[in-house]
């Protein structure tokens, strides 16, 4: 009599992305064929890994789509995310789920479909197309500054605003990298700022800089102390910015968010606007750089 095997095995990569160093940029755990994984496992894995997020690759139930992809926290499912795009696509072309020539593929996720594109080479350069942003709710200066742990002074003079491509993110714009550095926010102080909104909400500081901006981003919330690289909320930074002119809103701009610095894991997050004021949309791209394969045996029924 042949006894069954009660463990069933799935593969998973450990990649950084934004980055082309090892052990810098944002982790992310990849599992190229989750089939047979439950969503209450998939949370329980995220959790289980502790990244920042982790993803499940599935059969697209769209025919315009090359597969679906499930983002999860620690602590719970997100709609979209940046850098599980940009790290899933990586692993779809290495795995060969996505044939490696494609410029061009589209990914199936909670906010809908997820364009990208691919610039090819010894290190490619995987770009998303950002989904539609929504402009929301301002926020009084003063407020964000006493959550921050930060002066009013520190605060440039432009209205803190929520704004939300999939992820509800408050952009809050600060003086220098010296003021991005020294900002804080807690529990509370998230609590403050998302008032009666239903959704949990990320904060976000930055500071305008030649190249771009200089950023930070907190989602404790999400259970996300803080987020070396948040491709999610990079593409509204970029609306942001460009409603306040903080930087060029013509066609074919592009500029550079230096992100996780100041937790040792710095991230490159690139953006390319289309069409006046992004019109035409906003792409954020970057690189991503493999660091583990491993496999993960789990009990099943």
């Amino acid at each position: 009599m042949t006894l069954m095997n009660p463990f069933r095995s799935y593969r998973y990569w450990l990649v950084d992305v934004f980055t082309t160093q090892a052990l810098e940029g944002n982790q992310l755990a990849v599992f190229p064929n989750a089939s047979g994984i439950d969503d209450v496992t998939m949370q329980k894995i995220a959790k289980e890994m502790n990244l920042a997020e982790a993803t499940f690759v599935l059969s697209a139930s769209r025919t315009d789509c090359a597969a679906c992809v499930r983002i999860f926290t620690p602590t719970q499912e997100m709609v979209f995310a940046g850098h599980p795009t940009v790290g899933t696509s990586f692993v779809l072309l290495e795995e060969g789920i996505v044939a490696k020539n494609r410029e061009h593929f589209v990914l199936e996720e909670r906010v809908g479909p997820v364009p990208v594109r691919v610039e090819s080479g010894e290190c490619p350069m995987i770009w998303l197309t950002t989904p539609p942003i929504q402009f929301g709710m301002c926020y009084d200066r003063s407020v964000c500054a006493e959550v921050l742990g930060l002066d009013l002074n520190d605060l440039l003079d432009v209205t803190p605003q929520l704004l939300s491509a999939g992820n509800p993110t408050v952009l809050i714009g600060l003086r220098n990298r010296d003021a991005v550095d020294r900002a804080w926010i807690d529990l509370r102080g998230v609590k403050i700022l998302r008032g009666t909104n239903p959704e949990s909400i990320c904060v976000f500081v930055f500071t305008p800089t030649p190249q771009g901006a200089y950023s930070r981003m907190f989602a404790p919330g999400h259970g996300v102390v803080e987020d070396p690289a948040t491709g999610s909320s990079t593409g509204p930074l970029a609306a942001f910015m460009m409603r306040h002119k903080l930087v060029s809103s013509a066609p074919g701009t592009m500029f550079v968010s230096e992100q996780g610095t100041k937790m040792g894991r710095r991230s490159l997050l690139y953006v390319k606007i289309h069409g006046d004021l992004g019109a035409d949309g906003i792409e954020v791209g970057g690189h991503v750089t493999p660091v583990a394969k491993g496999d993960m045996s789990l009990r099943m029924g």
